[in-house]
């Protein structure tokens, strides 16, 4: 047997060659880890046999970029090899363009040791026994890799709740192989004998049980057998004659018989069970149902009649009943309202006798039929889930947190228990659950560094099975919460490579490549060639089209790029479009930020306090970041300088609209909603970091270009930088920019405190745990604070 080993150049593949994207950074990070500053340390590269582009990081101010190439072997998947292969010709598709300049086609040095020449790469056996040997090392590598797969890329059984009791017998279709086989020659005899059966229904019936006792390899051939197909077509003919019991089991063998879900015979049994529905028992529909959901077949008709007869008796259902209606919900995706406050009270009728599989099924139900279910039964729930966290399986777990992130329900014992059971069963836990567990902290602002530790060092190994949405969300989750890793080269370098090698996949859901990149944005990482894809014209299209609203992303990515990457050269976005986006931000700002109490209160006091609205500026300085600064601007001498001589009709507004803060706005400002925290000591988390005054001496070219792109009709220009003036963006905070229960910034107001600097602002906290209660002080107080914050002695000389 001749192999040939074929060699293909792509077009306009940029840079195949082993990628580097390390980038420490100087500035203190402010997390619970170690305050010793970090140290450069060298890593390790990826030497193995496939190629990867090249990830270049731009070298945005402070931001240094080491290059080491022997720097991320560690943690390479080894089934990486066969996805690279298959997503080369995307990568050189779409990677060519403006600002991507166009590499040799070359390998890294590393290469000429693990890919030997092409004449000695696979050499002719000198006999049948090496070529057998040959054959059998490549089929056990093939199963390793299959294994593999299985490990961290195969999907939970979410039927797994239907072990633990008998009841679901009845109402479940069991999948699993046969406990008895019959044996091929019988198969062929009942084949044999279709063609001269009378065509009973009690004998089809029995024809279709015995042919799905058939071994496994045997059933495979059934579909394209004519003799099957006869049979088939006798059933057809006589559906309406079968008992119900019948067409049942009939329908029960089709699951292992693997009937496809358009076979005409199931378009038969579908059409006569709609008919029939009303007078059978519940127990029936939902076997039936749960029929049709190993078969893989919609069925929304016949799911609408299952509704509608359970909501007529309701009072009826047993819990297993129950818990499997909600099973059948989540999987036909279909949220029936009228059942909705039903299944609440069933649910807290029954919480205390639901196996722990059984609350991860009903929360995984609720979570794929989009149900919303109120916040007391989310919390009864967590409640026994974290008193018993220790004895559920990491399924059904990672289901009650997708229920919990839906319901956006901040249940604290529950994360600390999280937080102590689950770092351990991170490396036994596939890769979509660790998503999950990942996504559930970010979404609900909860940092523990125990758990973020235990997934970066679990995933590098496992990352080639993350698909585009995997990648994106855990990037967007470590960067939300601001959080760098011991191991962040070798984890940032292994999602940024998946995310070359999904880049097919942005193109029908470019929400997740922007995900990504606003994740590493958040801690200063700018892949070039992949901000370079996001900006361009036909992305930016693909973005509009899309049903989520995305401007917002593409817009803070876009201005991000311009202020902390100055040499970038790629595609940007064009100018109307940041013109739109800006002053869809403002007219925001002025609907819902400018006007909190908060703000309002500290604008006016700043006002009285500097001699007028003048000295004082109440706006966004950087819209992209959708947060307000109170402006202030002060000579070298202490004295302020007035500079905001162009109200606009918005801030004028604002004046004459007022709000008054009641002794109950007051309450609700400093403690939150009613379930909300209670203020919680933060003897472990980091001092804020943007508390820290940056020097205001910055880039102020760089400041004027972008003032200059960022105006629009909607927000004048200010008076002009004066040469030694400090420039203070005070920061009136709120607990929504904090990580839950602490003083830790988020990874969007982390970047704007940053870009802030850069534009040679000094930064100046008002954090909500100083100013909140003051607003129940006296007039006195708050400006005694205010004017500590604003003339600290230290700022005109850091200026």
């Amino acid at each position: 047997m001749a192999t040939v080993l074929m060699c293909r150049r792509f077009p306009r593949l940029s840079r195949v060659t082993a990628f580097s994207t390390t980038a420490k950074r100087k500035a203190e990070r402010g997390s619970s880890k170690s305050k010793q500053e970090k140290r450069d340390k060298p890593g390790r590269v990826n030497t193995g046999t496939e190629s990867g582009a090249t990830i270049r990081l731009l070298n945005p101010q402070d931001y240094r970029v080491l290059y080491n190439p022997s720097a991320y072997a560690k943690g390479r998947a080894g089934s990486q090899q066969h996805v690279d292969r298959d997503n080369s010709q995307a990568l050189g598709d779409t990677f060519t363009g403006p600002g991507t300049a166009q590499a040799p086609r070359t390998f890294p040095a590393a290469s000429s040791q693990t890919l030997p020449p092409v004449r000695n790469a696979l050499p002719k056996p000198k006999s049948n026994t090496l070529l057998k040997q040959a054959i059998l090392m490549t089929l056990y590598q093939e199963e390793a890799e299959r294994e593999k797969w299985e490990v961290h890329d195969s999907k939970e059984d979410p039927r797994m709740f239907q072990k633990g009791r008998p009841e679901y017998r009845s109402l479940s279709c069991d999948s699993t192989e046969p406990a008895q086989t019959l044996p091929a020659e019988e198969g062929d005899s009942i084949l044999q004998n279709v063609a001269g059966c009378e065509g009973s229904p009690g004998i089809l019936t029995d024809y279709f049980l015995k042919l799905s006792r058939l071994p496994a390899e045997r059933r495979v051939v059934l579909a394209s057998d004519p003799r099957f197909g006869a049979l088939c077509h006798r059933a057809v003919t006589a559906i309406g004659l079968f008992s119900t019991p019948d067409l049942i089991q009939v329908l029960k063998a089709c699951v292992p018989l693997a009937v496809p879900a358009s076979h005409p015979l199931l378009d038969a049994c579908e059409a006569e069970f709609c008919r029939r529905a009303w007078d059978m028992a519940l127990e029936q529909l939902l076997l039936v149902a749960d029929c049709w959901r190993c078969l893989e077949r919609g069925v929304p008709s016949y799911l609408g009649i299952l509704f509608s007869y359970a909501n007529l008796h309701w009072k009826d259902l047993t819990l297993p009943q129950f818990v499997q209606l909600l099973y059948i919900i989540g999987e036909g995706r279909r949220s029936p309202a009228d059942l909705a406050q039903k299944v609440e009270s069933t649910i807290l009728k029954h919480l205390d006798s639901f196996t722990l599989e059984e609350l991860g099924a009903i929360c995984l139900g609720l979570f794929k039929s989009l149900s919303g279910i109120s916040e007391r039964v989310m919390r009864r729930i967590a409640d026994r889930v974290s008193l018993q966290m220790e004895g559920m399986s990491t399924y059904a777990l990672v289901n009650v947190l997708k229920m919990l992130r839906y319901t956006r329900v901040d249940h604290l014992p529950l994360m600390r228990e999280l937080g102590k059971v689950i770092p351990a069963r991170i490396p036994t836990t596939n890769i979509q659950g660790i998503m999950h567990i990942t996504l559930t902290y970010s979404s609900l602002h909860f940092f523990d560094e125990d758990v973020l530790a235990a997934v970066a060092t679990s995933l590098p190994s496992k990352v080639s099975y993350c698909r585009s949405k995997d990648a994106a969300k855990f990037l967007w989750s470590f960067g939300c919460l601001d959080y760098e890793p011991p191991n962040e080269e070798e984890f940032y370098s292994s999602l940024i490579k998946q995310l070359h090698t999904k880049l097919h996949e942005f193109r029908k859901f470019p929400e997740h490549l922007l995900t990504a990149l606003l994740g590493l944005a958040f801690v200063r990482r700018f892949p070039e060639e992949l901000i370079d894809y996001a900006l361009r014209e036909e992305f930016v299209q693909k973005t509009r089209g899309s049903k989520y609203e995305l401007n917002k992303d593409l817009f803070t990515l876009g201005r991000s790029v311009e202020i902390e990457c100055p040499n970038y050269g790629g595609s940007r976005l064009p100018p109307q479009l940041c013109q739109e986006f800006t002053e869809t931000a403002l007219s925001f700002a002025e609907r819902e930020i400018y006007v909190r109490p908060e703000i309002m209160e500290a604008t006016s006091l700043l006002e009285s306090m500097l001699g007028g609205p003048e000295y004082v500026k109440n706006h966004m300085i950087l819209p992209h970041t959708r947060s307000s600064d109170l402006e202030v601007r002060l000579a070298v001498d202490g004295h302020p300088i007035p500079f905001n001589f162009k109200d606009s009709v918005a801030a004028k507004k604002l004046k004459d609209m007022g709000v008054s803060l009641t002794d109950d706005l007051m309450s609700q400002l400093i403690k939150g909603r009613a379930h909300s925290q209670p203020p919680v000591e933060a003897e472990n988390e980091a001092g804020t970091r943007g508390q820290e005054r940056g020097n205001a001496a910055g880039t102020p070219c760089l400041g004027r270009t972008l003032a200059a792109g960022a105006n629009s009709q909607a927000e004048p220009e200010a008076a002009p930088w004066q040469p030694r003036e400090v420039r203070l963006a005070l920061q009136v905070s709120n607990r929504n920019h904090f990580c839950y229960g602490s003083k830790r910034l988020l990874g969007l107001h982390c970047l704007k405190r940053r870009q802030l600097r850069l534009l040679g602002y000094v930064v100046v906290e008002i954090p909500f745990w100083e100013w909140f209660p003051l607003l129940k002080r006296t007039r006195s107080e708050k400006l005694s604070y205010l004017h500590y914050k604003v003339f600290c002695p230290a700022l005109p000389t850091r200026a």
